[in-house]
């Protein structure tokens, strides 16, 4: 993701220009796919839309968009059809623990000892597709890499198969499970394939039931 050269440069733009831009930007980000009735209803029930969660925090919301345009803080998640910029409950929770937004990059990006890998991470994150996590920090990121790794290679371990190594398999899925929210199928489109809670909670617990379940399957 390219940096944006005017992030410096006071921003006057009205608030019905910025709510464009803003959504410009979401679609370069996440392409231009249509949001399903189903996909609608799983955005309202996990997400706020933007106007609302700043109402409820005294902030002008114009600002946060200025932000977001300003890679200051994340774009949101997710544009509902009625053009509701979506974004989570906790969007400014991370910038209250930095000290403010004119921290937050510095604060994040040192979670990571790699500097690169903190970059990475720092453009993801502004991109609003952390999607995949309930709640977004450099901890549940770090930790949701962990287990997906874990788990893609578990079945390459000496004792695949086993009781034990079925027992070991569910925790980290379990544990993931914990993290991912369920996800819907506009996630799909715009990720281009299966999600992560596809590949490596849904699909895995198929291949590999818990003891005791296989049996009872037969």
């Amino acid at each position: 993701m390219q940096q944006d050269t005017r992030e410096n440069a006071p921003d006057t733009t009205p608030e019905s220009a910025l709510r464009r831009r803003v959504a410009e930007r979401f679609r370069e980000v996440n392409g231009d796919h249509p949001m399903s009735a189903a996909d609608d209803a799983y955005v309202s029930a996990q997400f706020v839309p933007l106007d609302e969660l700043c109402a409820a925090w005294g902030r002008e919301a114009d600002e946060v968009r200025r932000l977001m345009l300003a890679r200051r803080l994340p774009l949101p998640g997710y544009l509902r059809s009625d053009g509701a910029e979506m974004v989570p409950g906790d969007l400014f929770a991370l910038a209250e623990r930095a000290g403010g937004t004119e921290h937050l990059e510095a604060w994040f990006t040192a979670h990571w000892e790699d500097a690169l890998a903190g970059r990475r991470e720092w453009d993801a994150y502004l991109s609003g597709q952390y999607v995949c996590l309930r709640e977004v920090t450099p901890e549940t990121i770090r930790r949701k890499e962990r287990l997906t790794d874990a788990i893609g290679s578990a079945e390459h371990a000496a004792d695949a198969g086993s009781a034990d190594w079925t027992a070991r398999l569910h925790a980290l899925v379990d544990e993931l499970d914990a993290l991912e929210p369920d996800f819907t199928d506009y996630d799909r489109l715009r990720f281009g394939g299966p999600t992560s809670r596809d590949t490596c909670i849904d699909a895995v617990r198929a291949r590999h039931p818990r003891a005791g379940t296989a049996s009872l399957a037969r």
